[in-house]
């Protein structure tokens, strides 16, 4: 009577759990890699045209606060300082996207993976971005009013709403790109999708986001908050449309699952950084 086979490592539960350990800090690496990335550019952008313009401010770990009151501020001043940050954002989404499409989609390695988060980041700051501004009345909420509302807030707060729709529309047509980011033959299995799931695109976001809002503790803005949580309305939408994904369009080029540790250990000294470098409040104009 011939013996059924030993099952292999990668089925065993043990090595199962492993291997989604390891897409959770690889994919939390690359989260906070591209969320500090876009950051970065979101808020030297407006302290760079200001410093251009003389007008003063604080750049702190709580964001950038101008010290000038409303009546020193002119049209061309506000879309300015407002409004080069989501030009540069939509730029660096746009080409991140694009070098993931075009030449890094059927290669193996987490460069793709940290592309396609740059890609998500940029795109929730600029999208969802003007959603929690709206909510706080600060950031690019002012560029649209002042372009078109004539002393009024509604095309903010119509564009506002109407990014949040495209934002949950593209988060459904960025789950066929998450999938082709993915190496691991076991994670892209049908079978383990819900595992992928969660420990793919939730728990980056999760994870990723408390230890962003820790490293800026006491000094959150509910603004920043705001982005963490508008990032749901692209990964939640993701998430449903790998879980319908039936075809594994990059299974065909699986990599054994490692800890990319250079990659943690450089998201975590990026978090330092940010605190080493404004956890003092820098003045400019």
């Amino acid at each position: 009577m011939q013996s059924a086979p030993a099952p292999s490592a990668d089925s065993t539960p043990a090595a199962g759990r492993a291997k989604f350990t390891m897409l959770l800090l690889n994919g939390t690496a690359c989260y906070l890699l591209a969320y500090q990335l876009v950051h970065l550019l979101a808020e030297a952008a407006p302290v760079f045209v200001a410093r251009r313009a003389n007008i003063p401010g604080i750049w702190s770990l709580s964001g950038i606060r101008f010290i000038l009151g409303d009546g020193g501020w002119q049209r061309d001043s506000v879309v300015n300082v407002y409004g080069l940050g989501p030009v540069l954002l939509t730029a660096l989404g746009a080409g991140a996207f694009l070098l993931f499409w075009l030449y890094l989609r059927h290669r193996r390695g987490l460069p793709k993976l940290l592309l396609l988060w740059v890609a998500l980041h940029a795109t929730n700051a600029v999208l969802g971005g003007l959603l929690a501004d709206m909510v706080t009345q600060s950031g690019s909420w002012y560029v649209p009013n002042w372009l078109l509302g004539g002393g009024g807030t509604w095309p903010s707060t119509v564009l506002g709403l109407l990014f949040a729709l495209v934002q949950l529309g593209l988060g459904f047509l960025a789950a066929v790109p998450f999938l082709l980011a993915q190496d691991s033959r076991t994670a892209l299995q049908f079978e383990n999708r819900a595992r992928l799931i969660v420990y793919g695109v939730a728990g980056p976001w999760v994870l990723g986001s408390l230890l962003l809002a820790l490293s800026k503790l006491p000094h959150l803005g509910v603004n920043e908050a705001l982005h963490y949580a508008t990032m749901g309305l692209l990964l939640l939408p993701l998430a449903i449309g790998c879980n319908q994904e039936f075809s594994s369009p990059n299974e065909a080029l699986p990599q054994p699952t490692r800890v990319a540790w250079g990659l943690v250990g450089l998201a975590l000294l990026g978090l330092l950084a940010w605190r080493l470098a404004l956890g003092t409040p820098v003045a400019f104009r």
